[in-house]
């Protein structure tokens, strides 16, 4: 395993990790047009095959990854599925295992209603696919569970339901469901679906800037970043970015404090004093696209994100800003029109690492630079708990701690969707639903380099590092 791998979870993020490296040196090297077809063949430069039937096929699948890796695509939707790359899973739906015992019962039989059940002639049961419609009624009646859901890797961890397979069995994305949380771009074993990416833009925003004198470029962090880049320090991972042309690096925690000071005064105006966070754009695509008659009740702020790059911009209207974080949604997100303003581009933790790489830029051998904007309780935003635990701290700093917040944290969208049913049905025991789409919180979104469980303490720890202890301190300098 070579030292590059070790930066990532797994091989399909590495080879994702490849393609836009090479994407980018191209750019940098203004050679991308006369070497974008060479990419492949420096990839993959030997004539046997290592990942598909054929050399040719995996080629011309990193050219579908190329495309994505350079922004291109027409469809509005940054997920997006390569339908030649998703050709190798099972068709999905219920099975019958090995564990058929021929029984005698037939209760799968009886209780399938679209006579999708046959026997073979040693009595073991079959399912007909032509007939079949997932309904799992056989399942529930086989006595030795017996019959299985299988489903694919997309399909489970899409949890609101919006991956199903198209008519050449490749995944489908339903853009009416899709919330752009990006599980099932982690989660797809062959790399098959892909976040759109934005690096080029980014590229072409540091080089027109000639060396931040016609305008200057800065970095948004999202403060899941002290998770990151486990193989160096965060300071070097700030002295990398300026290196590779940001002007400077800008917490996006102190949104983080900018908004839950303002979160928690709203909580305290609303009527019924019940609300949810707008920190997630997943969790808000969510409400938005599930329980439209809830929209009201989400808090009317801007996103950490959204909101200290407002603030940047009004200090400096001609800078431009590009967010740095673990969210794919966020890709969405700054193409609303109330965020469109404010950030220029978005960029993953995993597209960071390639920029880092396109340039040869070793974080090991750099030294350390200083990122200190923010309070404990805006760098915590990135897990879960995080949120409410801020606007908690918000109320007290106000001089609102006698009002009663009772909120609720939502630790991937499963659980938020438990949350906002109870809240719709007015069964809800909390006045305020902390809404985070991944589980963990940002800690867990699909551009993270790694999902380990350790970045919780990382992100408490850079927390507790923080100058500023207070949002009313770290407030101040804004002032």
């Amino acid at each position: 395993m070579t030292k590059k791998l070790k930066k990532f979870d797994t091989k399909v993020q590495h080879l994702k990790y490849k393609v836009l490296r090479e994407v980018a040196r191209e750019a940098w090297a203004d050679h991308l047009l006369e070497g974008v077809y060479e990419i492949p063949k420096r990839i993959v430069p030997n004539k046997e095959a290592t990942m598909r039937c054929c050399v040719y096929k995996e080629r011309a699948i990193l050219q579908e990854r190329i495309r994505l890796a350079m922004g291109q695509g027409e469809e509005e939707n940054v997920i997006q599925v390569i339908d030649i790359a998703c050709d190798e899973c099972p068709v999905s739906g219920y099975d019958v295992t090995e564990v058929c015992r021929g029984c005698l019962a037939h209760r799968c039989e009886d209780a399938c209603k679209f006579d999708a059940i046959s026997f073979d002639k040693n009595l073991k049961a079959h399912i007909d696919k032509t007939k079949c419609v997932n309904c799992g009624a056989c399942a529930k009646v086989c006595p030795y569970t017996a019959i299985v859901n299988r489903k694919r890797p997309c399909e489970n961890a899409c949890k609101v339901k919006a991956i199903q397979m198209g008519e050449n069995k490749a995944a489908q994305i339903d853009d009416e469901k899709c919330i752009s949380c990006g599980a099932c771009v982690y989660q797809c074993p062959f790399g098959a679906i892909v976040d759109r990416s934005y690096i080029l833009q980014v590229i072409d925003l540091i080089k027109k800037s000639e060396n931040n004198k016609k305008y200057k470029v800065y970095a948004v962090a999202a403060p899941s970043i002290a998770g990151q880049f486990t193989y160096a320090k965060l300071g070097q991972v700030i002295t990398a970015m300026e290196q590779l042309g940001f002007y400077h690096v800008v917490e996006a925690a102190l949104g983080a404090d900018m908004v839950a000071f303002h979160e928690a005064k709203e909580l305290t105006e609303q009527e019924n004093s019940f609300m949810t966070s707008s920190c997630c754009p997943a969790f808000v695509n969510y409400v938005e696209k599930s329980f439209p008659e809830l929209l009201p009740y989400v808090s009317s702020q801007l996103s950490p994100m959204a909101a200290i790059a407002k603030y940047m911009k009004e200090k400096e209207p001609d800078c431009k800003i590009v967010f740095v974080g673990p969210c794919t949604a966020k890709k969405m997100e700054f193409k609303k029109d109330s965020v469109s303003p404010y950030i220029d581009s978005v960029i993953t933790f995993e597209e960071l690492q390639a920029l880092f790489d396109s340039k040869d830029i070793d974080l090991t051998e750099l030294e350390e630079g200083v990122l200190d904007n923010a309070s404990y309780y805006g760098r915590i935003f990135a897990r879960s708990g995080g949120l409410a635990d801020a606007v908690g701290q918000a109320l007290k700093e106000q001089g609102l701690e006698d009002f009663p917040c009772n909120p609720v944290s939502c630790d991937g969208i499963e659980a938020c969707r438990v949350a906002l049913l109870k809240a719709k049905k007015g069964v809800l025991p909390n006045n305020f639903i902390e809404g985070m789409a991944c589980v963990g919180g940002c800690i867990g979104g699909a551009g993270c380099l790694t999902h380990e469980e350790k970045n919780k303490k990382d992100v408490d720890k850079y927390g507790q590092e923080a100058m500023e202890k207070t949002m009313t301190d770290a407030l101040s300098v804004l002032k």
